[in-house]
Protein backbone atom coordinates (compact mmCIF):
# COMPACT_ATOMS: atom_id res chain seq x y z
CA UNK A 1 0.00 0.00 0.00
CA UNK A 2 2.93 2.36 0.71
CA UNK A 3 4.18 1.93 -2.86
CA UNK A 4 0.75 2.69 -4.33
CA UNK A 5 0.31 5.77 -2.14
CA UNK A 6 3.81 6.98 -3.05
CA UNK A 7 3.04 6.53 -6.75
CA UNK A 8 -0.21 8.48 -6.34
CA UNK A 9 1.68 11.35 -4.66
CA UNK A 10 4.35 11.38 -7.39
CA UNK A 11 1.73 11.21 -10.16
CA UNK A 12 -0.29 14.05 -8.64
CA UNK A 13 2.89 16.12 -8.21
CA UNK A 14 4.00 15.58 -11.81
CA UNK A 15 0.50 16.18 -13.15
CA UNK A 16 0.46 19.56 -11.46
CA UNK A 17 3.23 20.78 -13.77
CA UNK A 18 0.86 20.21 -16.70
CA UNK A 19 -2.03 21.82 -14.79
CA UNK A 20 0.20 24.79 -13.91
CA UNK A 21 1.35 25.17 -17.54
CA UNK A 22 -2.20 25.03 -18.93
CA UNK A 23 -3.57 27.36 -16.25
CA UNK A 24 -0.72 29.82 -16.71
CA UNK A 25 -1.12 29.92 -20.49
CA UNK A 26 -4.90 29.89 -20.83
CA UNK A 27 -6.22 31.31 -17.55
CA UNK A 28 -3.52 33.63 -16.21
CA UNK A 29 -2.68 34.94 -19.68
CA UNK A 30 -6.35 34.74 -20.68
CA UNK A 31 -9.54 35.04 -18.69
CA UNK A 32 -7.86 36.11 -15.41
CA UNK A 33 -5.12 38.33 -16.88
CA UNK A 34 -6.41 41.11 -14.60
CA UNK A 35 -5.02 39.16 -11.61
CA UNK A 36 -1.77 38.16 -13.31
CA UNK A 37 -0.91 41.47 -15.06
CA UNK A 38 0.83 43.07 -12.11
CA UNK A 39 3.22 40.13 -11.93
CA UNK A 40 4.55 41.12 -15.37
CA UNK A 41 4.35 44.90 -15.12
CA UNK A 42 5.43 45.36 -11.52
CA UNK A 43 2.97 48.22 -11.02
CA UNK A 44 2.27 47.17 -7.44
CA UNK A 45 3.53 48.77 -4.31
CA UNK A 46 4.32 46.48 -1.44
CA UNK A 47 5.06 42.83 -0.92
CA UNK A 48 1.88 41.26 -2.32
CA UNK A 49 0.58 41.19 -5.91
CA UNK A 50 -2.89 40.45 -7.27
CA UNK A 51 -1.19 37.41 -8.80
CA UNK A 52 -0.83 35.97 -5.29
CA UNK A 53 -4.54 35.12 -5.35
CA UNK A 54 -3.60 32.20 -7.60
CA UNK A 55 -1.96 30.64 -4.54
CA UNK A 56 -5.43 30.30 -3.02
CA UNK A 57 -6.94 29.03 -6.25
CA UNK A 58 -4.29 26.30 -6.52
CA UNK A 59 -4.36 25.48 -2.80
CA UNK A 60 -8.08 24.67 -2.69
CA UNK A 61 -7.91 21.30 -4.54
CA UNK A 62 -4.97 20.19 -2.40
CA UNK A 63 -6.70 21.15 0.83
CA UNK A 64 -9.96 19.49 -0.22
CA UNK A 65 -8.12 16.31 -1.21
CA UNK A 66 -6.35 16.20 2.14
CA UNK A 67 -9.56 16.83 4.09
CA UNK A 68 -11.80 14.42 2.17
CA UNK A 69 -9.07 11.79 2.14
CA UNK A 70 -8.55 12.02 5.91
CA UNK A 71 -12.29 11.71 6.49
CA UNK A 72 -12.32 8.49 4.48
CA UNK A 73 -9.49 6.55 6.13
CA UNK A 74 -6.73 8.24 4.13
CA UNK A 75 -8.01 7.09 0.77
CA UNK A 76 -6.50 8.07 -2.59
CA UNK A 77 -7.85 11.64 -2.33
CA UNK A 78 -5.52 12.28 0.61
CA UNK A 79 -2.50 11.18 -1.40
CA UNK A 80 -3.55 13.25 -4.42
CA UNK A 81 -3.99 16.24 -2.12
CA UNK A 82 -0.55 15.59 -0.67
CA UNK A 83 1.02 15.56 -4.16
CA UNK A 84 -0.75 18.83 -5.03
CA UNK A 85 0.40 20.37 -1.76
CA UNK A 86 4.02 19.28 -2.32
CA UNK A 87 3.87 20.85 -5.79
CA UNK A 88 2.54 24.06 -4.23
CA UNK A 89 5.49 24.16 -1.84
CA UNK A 90 7.87 23.53 -4.75
CA UNK A 91 6.24 26.26 -6.80
CA UNK A 92 6.52 28.75 -3.96
CA UNK A 93 10.12 27.80 -3.32
CA UNK A 94 11.22 27.91 -6.97
CA UNK A 95 9.08 30.77 -8.26
CA UNK A 96 8.77 33.17 -5.35
CA UNK A 97 11.95 32.50 -3.38
CA UNK A 98 14.47 31.39 -6.01
CA UNK A 99 13.39 33.16 -9.22
CA UNK A 100 11.77 36.38 -7.99
CA UNK A 101 13.81 36.64 -4.78
CA UNK A 102 10.87 37.69 -2.63
CA UNK A 103 12.99 36.53 0.28
CA UNK A 104 16.72 36.98 0.51
CA UNK A 105 17.65 33.34 -0.07
CA UNK A 106 19.40 31.30 -2.77
CA UNK A 107 20.79 34.28 -4.67
CA UNK A 108 23.95 32.48 -5.79
CA UNK A 109 22.71 29.02 -6.84
CA UNK A 110 24.98 27.90 -9.62
CA UNK A 111 23.59 24.63 -11.03
CA UNK A 112 22.74 24.29 -14.73
CA UNK A 113 19.16 23.39 -13.91
CA UNK A 114 18.56 26.47 -11.76
CA UNK A 115 20.23 28.72 -14.35
CA UNK A 116 17.95 27.22 -17.03
CA UNK A 117 14.87 27.87 -14.88
CA UNK A 118 15.92 31.51 -14.44
CA UNK A 119 16.62 31.93 -18.18
CA UNK A 120 13.25 30.49 -19.17
CA UNK A 121 11.41 32.63 -16.64
CA UNK A 122 13.27 35.75 -17.78
CA UNK A 123 12.15 35.02 -21.35
CA UNK A 124 8.58 34.58 -20.08
CA UNK A 125 8.69 37.98 -18.36
CA UNK A 126 10.16 39.84 -21.32
CA UNK A 127 6.59 39.88 -22.68
CA UNK A 128 4.71 42.53 -20.72
CA UNK A 129 1.34 41.79 -22.29
CA UNK A 130 -0.74 38.65 -22.14
CA UNK A 131 0.00 37.77 -25.77
CA UNK A 132 3.14 36.21 -27.26
CA UNK A 133 4.15 34.51 -24.03
CA UNK A 134 6.37 31.45 -23.77
CA UNK A 135 7.78 29.21 -21.04
CA UNK A 136 4.62 28.79 -18.99
CA UNK A 137 5.80 25.90 -16.83
CA UNK A 138 7.88 25.95 -13.70
CA UNK A 139 9.86 22.76 -13.21
CA UNK A 140 10.01 21.43 -16.79
CA UNK A 141 12.46 23.63 -18.70
CA UNK A 142 12.94 23.29 -22.47
CA UNK A 143 16.44 22.08 -23.35
CA UNK A 144 17.33 25.26 -25.23
CA UNK A 145 17.52 27.13 -21.90
CA UNK A 146 20.35 24.92 -20.73
CA UNK A 147 22.62 26.36 -23.44
CA UNK A 148 25.00 29.12 -22.43
CA UNK A 149 24.27 31.50 -25.32
CA UNK A 150 20.89 32.50 -23.84
CA UNK A 151 21.07 35.72 -21.80
CA UNK A 152 20.67 35.42 -18.05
Amino acid sequence: MILINTLIVISAYCSMEMVAWLTHKFVMHGLLWSLHRDHHKKDTYGFFEHNDFFFLIFAIPGILGLLWGMQNDYNFLFWIGLGITFYGFSYFFIHDIFIHQRFNLLRNSDTQYFKAIRRAHKIHHKHLGKEDGECFGMLWVPLKYFKKQNPE
